[in-house]
């Protein structure tokens, strides 16, 4: 089992909700405070009040600043006050690894250098003790793996520094570039660029809670109240039951039933999907309306793929639309090792499991290429590589 934290973000996601639900969590406020004030931020109280949004109790975390506004701050300004702080070497680096994520998202939106963004609302003291003060509750409770529910934005508009924009906000965006993004049909932010940053830089994975045995549950208050929904983030904490040793992460399912393409023409769609990075291809023969035999064409990606799969689907194949599912996928631990055989050295994966081999495979281009060279079957380089990773093993 591994010491999981699961982030539900029904009404969406931002720094100081991130810090108040780790904080109910059982992080102690006290703690962040402390470490908090070794960025020198001034005149700075930090607030940890019991609130509530539609009958939901939990914690709101809130910066209240002798200087008022969202002054700009530069990136390299904010560096340097991390990089001399008396913070942990685990705190100070996801703080830089979250700030540089901002940096360049800005960077990019704005044509500039990331060394000459200034920021505007995420520079302002209290996104810096978000951040900062989100990566010291982590630590407080452990260091858990992350996983982070399906992310939903609204479909309306914001003020920002520069201007009026509609949702999700650019910053927001470019953030979560790789990462998928829901809109639905409200007209409020819920995923602020500080708590996009947070996302991307800790979830090791994004979809449904794992099966896990819970320990605390924790909310985090946001600042409006919301007609829909309550305003909360919950966090809950526990040891999620997985293989030992496993990797998991979310992987795209697009599927589409045909019954009017040519085999060539599947080929050659099958030929595209593999080339555009899709991991696993399928064809399913299945019965489909008025009797007509047909296939199912299933197409495993990953998420930052998905919308190039779909585009290709309905371009390359007759399909008239395509059908998708998240799902998680467990994986074995993989290594990689080569052995030397008489027909010379082949590469091997391993999986693992509880740190023990359980799974081996010969690459079969490694094997392939050695068969060719010395002109002897492929099965027989294939069981060449097996035998000797069994007397590595035995020696």
């Amino acid at each position: 089992m591994k010491r999981t934290l699961y982030l539900d973000c029904f009404s969406g996601i931002s720094g100081d909700m991130t810090v108040g639900a780790l904080c109910d969590l059982g992080a102690a406020p006290a703690k962040l405070e402390t470490e908090l004030r070794k960025l020198s931020l001034g005149e700075v109280r930090f607030a940890f009040e019991r609130q509530s949004r539609q009958g939901i109790s939990g914690t709101k975390f809130e910066v209240q600043a002798a200087a008022s506004g969202h002054a700009h701050t530069h990136h390299a300004e904010i560096r340097e006050r991390l990089e001399r702080s008396g913070l942990s070497e685990f705190v100070r680096q996801r703080a830089l690894a979250i700030f540089q994520r901002i940096a360049e998202a800005e960077a990019k939106i704005h044509g500039v250098a990331v060394a000459e963004v200034a920021f505007h609302e995420v520079g302002a003291i209290d996104s810096i003790a978000d951040i900062v003060g989100a990566c010291v509750a982590l630590e407080e409770l452990g260091q858990p793996r992350v996983i982070v529910s399906p992310l939903r934005e609204g479909r309306g508009w914001i003020d920002c520094a520069h201007g009026r924009f509609p949702l999700p906000a650019p910053a927001t965006l470019e953030i979560l570039r790789g990462l998928t993004i829901e809109q639905v049909d409200e007209n409020w932010e819920s995923i602020t660029p500080t708590g996009a940053a947070i996302v991307a830089e800790f979830a090791e994975s994004l979809g449904t809670m794992p099966f896990m045995k819970i320990e605390r549950v924790g909310y985090g208050i946001g600042t409006r109240d919301l007609p829909s929904r309550p305003n909360v983030l919950r966090a809950v904490l526990g040891e999620a039951i997985l293989p030992n040793d496993s990797e998991t992460d979310t992987v795209i399912e697009i599927e589409t039933n045909l019954d009017d393409l040519s085999p060539e023409f599947t080929g050659a769609a099958i030929e595209r999907l593999l080339a555009l990075g899709a991991l696993d291809v399928t064809l399913t023969p299945v019965q489909m309306k008025k009797n007509r035999p047909g296939v199912r064409l299933s197409v495993l990606c990953e998420p930052a793929l998905e919308q190039k799969i779909v585009r290709l689907l309905l371009t390359e194949t007759s399909a008239f639309g395509v059908r998708r599912c998240e799902k998680r996928r467990y994986k074995l631990k993989r290594r990689f090792e080569k052995v030397a055989t008489p027909f010379g050295e082949i590469s091997l994966k391993l999986g693992l499991l509880d740190g023990e081999v359980v799974q081996i495979a010969p690459e079969f281009e490694s094997c392939r290429a050695a068969a060719e060279r010395t002109g002897q079957s492929l099965r027989l380089v294939y069981q060449a590589a097996l035998s000797a990773f069994d007397r590595k093993g035995a020696s």
